[in-house]
């Protein structure tokens, strides 16, 4: 391998992945020309066109897919293995890449992140957000947050959060004129909010389960959507029916604001882990892992600062 040809191979990893040369220069501390010409001499020497361009958009061709897959898994391994000499210095060091969604990513980061970010300078972390599942080799992370029951067996998993509950609930007003619902069946005649996984394009499903029998129900109603907020926001104001977080409605349940229907159908189900592939662990991984992770007495540990 010539001089250059590593750092050019990870800088057509990162316009490939961000599908921009001005994204991807910013990310490498270059400019966008010096990185499009860093390109095509790659290709020249490759003596195979790699990113397919056109005025506005940048994408690899077939050869570089195929590329890509192979340099992900490998440009990982060489970031783990500069993290690693963390051990040797003492301090944990380097990047994080996390794939989660937007639960966690409020319930478990917002309030734990910042302190681990100021107790450890040396890290950065980068957080993307999204519904899907995504395979943490491919697209390039360290790791993974999302529900326990999501995770594949073949990953390290550790609990960062206490287990959940999803609830039916709705407003005193949407019931004024409507029966309260005795078993999921009786959904059918109301009219329940939707969300829409952006990830696999389907509706999320209502889980519902009781002495062993499960029920996994797709309700109608008039309204869809992709994100939470619209959700609490049409149950609040009566519009329908919504399939929420306990720890999100939990007080006004509590106060009479909403009301929860099928409680024996929702039992606990296991909350959010942290995951990543068995093998070595960075430092600075090392180091999110025990921030973030639920301690027996039902709190996440507390970083040292």
């Amino acid at each position: 391998m010539r001089r250059g040809d590593l750092d050019d191979l990870a800088a057509f990893a990162a316009v490939a992945r961000v599908r921009s040369f001005t994204r991807a220069a910013a990310e490498l501390g270059l400019s966008p020309s010096a990185l499009s010409h860093a390109m095509r001499s790659l290709e020249t020497r490759l003596g195979v066109r790699l990113l397919a361009r056109t005025t506005r958009s940048v994408a690899p061709t077939a050869a570089g897919e195929r590329l890509l897959r192979s340099l992900d898994p490998a440009l990982a391994e060489v970031a783990r293995g500069l993290s690693a000499l963390a051990d040797w210095r003492g301090v944990p060091s380097g990047a994080i890449r996390l794939t989660t969604f937007g639960y966690a990513a409020r319930t478990v980061l917002v309030p734990r992140l910042p302190h681990f970010l100021r107790a450890h300078p040396e890290i950065s972390v980068e957080v993307i957000v999204e519904d899907r599942l995504v395979d943490l080799v491919a697209g390039g992370f360290d790791a993974g947050i999302r529900l326990g029951e999501t995770v594949d067996l073949d990953m390290v998993a550790v609990p960062v959060g206490p287990a959940l509950r999803t609830l039916v609930v709705g407003t005193p007003g949407y019931f004024a004129d409507r029966p309260l619902p005795a078993t999921p069946a009786d959904l059918e005649g109301h009219n329940c909010i939707n969300y829409r996984l952006l990830g696999g394009g389907g509706l999320l499903p209502w889980e519902f389960e009781r002495d062993g029998r499960e029920i996994r129900f797709r309700p109608a109603g008039q309204l869809i959507v992709n994100e939470e907020r619209l959700v609490e926001a049409a149950v609040r104001a009566g519009a329908g029916l919504g399939y929420m977080l306990e720890h999100d409605v939990a007080e006004e349940i509590a106060d009479g604001t909403l009301i929860q229907v099928l409680d024996a159908w929702c039992p606990p189900f296991p909350g959010c882990y942290l995951y990543y592939p068995s093998r070595q662990v960075t430092p600075a991984l090392r180091a999110l892992v025990d921030c973030l992770r639920w301690t027996s007495d039902g709190a996440p540990a507390l970083p040292t600062e």
